[in-house]
């Protein structure tokens, strides 16, 4: 009954984030739906963590079936200034982490989690593994930074900064292919076997939210031997999303986030900052590389790699390049992130176990 009334209020919150148009409702919609219910306390929901494993899973695999040939040789061409920009992009929210932490009293850790530019669910993922960081606050900081980049980006995009290039156009040039149910058959079931064993293999080696990063792996390493998966259609993965985000809804105590509006504030700060580095860093790579700066900008810009993609498709920018410098900050990302977290972490209890020492013999 428990899980069975988190369901309901989970697909009430996405029916209506998707009636007002808001961003990734299938994500966002269940989560908030399932916040505010938890905070009754006659309310008792549970959302088994299998349920977001499985979501992860599906994110994982359509993200990993992203990476072909051409997107890798575009990789390969780039990636001095990927790798330049990508760096720099993490510096930048390296320093501006270090800011708000001293200035908040949030712990470095959790201010470096909540100020990384990854997905949403996955950043989640990350921080839930590691028990120092507080997930509530990571959580509150990436919807913000989600929100404002979802809505800016565009408008950075349809304002005088980009438009006198005179290439921008409000239609698309052409519909975008939908895949169907009936295009998954029969390759489908290969594909989530693989995925799943994946997983369960990148669980045993202690691999970074295995769930996620397994598939995308054993699915990127398929397509470059020659084995495509199938793209997954809209609906499957809005469900995959609503898998996740009714377990990051139960997971959240806002009662635990302290000075909500000092709070409020640093996560717009934050946002607005890792925009502006990204704008900044976008005109130097469109004018090293003679691409457009609209290309530039989405390349870097820290939102989801489908929404940056779309946004290309609409204003004429090189999809193939966007999305290749997505992939590559994404992958980066993936990979380097858990590491230094671990070793902030590790820093951060080092010295706290040194000050409690401090304190005891004095």
């Amino acid at each position: 009954m428990q899980f069975a009334a988190a369901l309901l209020i989970a697909f009430t919150g996405g029916c209506l984030f998707s009636l007002i148009r808001l961003p990734i409702p299938w994500l966002l919609g269940p989560m908030a739906a399932l916040l505010i219910a938890s905070r009754f306390k006659n309310v008792q929901l549970i959302w088994p963590v299998s349920i977001r494993n499985a979501g992860l899973i599906i994110v994982g695999y359509s993200i990993g079936i992203s990476f072909t040939k051409s997107s890798l040789a575009d990789m390969i061409n780039h990636l001095p200034s990927m790798l330049i920009l990508t760096s720099l992009i993490v510096l930048v929210c390296v320093c501006s982490a270090f800011a708000m932490s001293k200035y908040s009293g949030i712990d470095y850790p959790t201010s470096l989690t909540s100020s990384i530019p990854g997905g949403l669910s996955q950043i989640v993922v990350f921080a839930e593994e590691m028990k120092e960081i507080d997930i509530t606050t990571v959580t509150f900081f990436h919807v913000i930074r989600v929100i404002m980049v979802v809505f800016l980006v565009p408008l950075f995009i349809f304002s005088p900064i980009f438009s006198s290039e005179g290439t921008i156009s409000s239609t698309r040039i052409m519909d975008p292919v939908i895949p169907r149910w009936s295009d998954l058959y029969p390759l489908i079931f290969l594909f989530a076997v693989i995925c799943f064993l994946a997983a369960v293999i990148g669980k045993k080696i202690k691999l970074p939210a295995p769930y996620f990063l397994s598939p995308v792996i054993a699915a990127a390493a398929m397509g470059l031997l020659g084995l495509h998966g199938p793209p997954l259609p809209p609906s499957l993965l809005d469900l995959s999303q609503f898998m996740v985000g009714g377990y990051i809804g139960l997971l959240l105590k806002p009662e635990q986030l302290d000075h909500k509006g000092k709070t409020l504030f640093l996560a717009l700060m934050n946002g607005l900052i890792l925009i502006g580095a990204t704008m900044f860093f976008s005109f130097l790579l469109a004018q090293h590389y003679d691409l457009s700066p609209i290309t530039g900008f989405l390349s870097l810009a820290p939102g989801g790699m489908d929404q940056m993609g779309l946004i290309a498709q609409e204003v004429h920018a090189d999809v193939s390049t966007v999305t290749s410098y997505q992939l590559f900050r994404m992958a980066f990302i993936y990979a380097a992130v858990p590491p230094l977290l671990r070793l902030v972490l590790k820093v951060s209890i080092r010295k706290r176990g040194k000050n409690q020492n401090g304190k005891l013999h004095d």
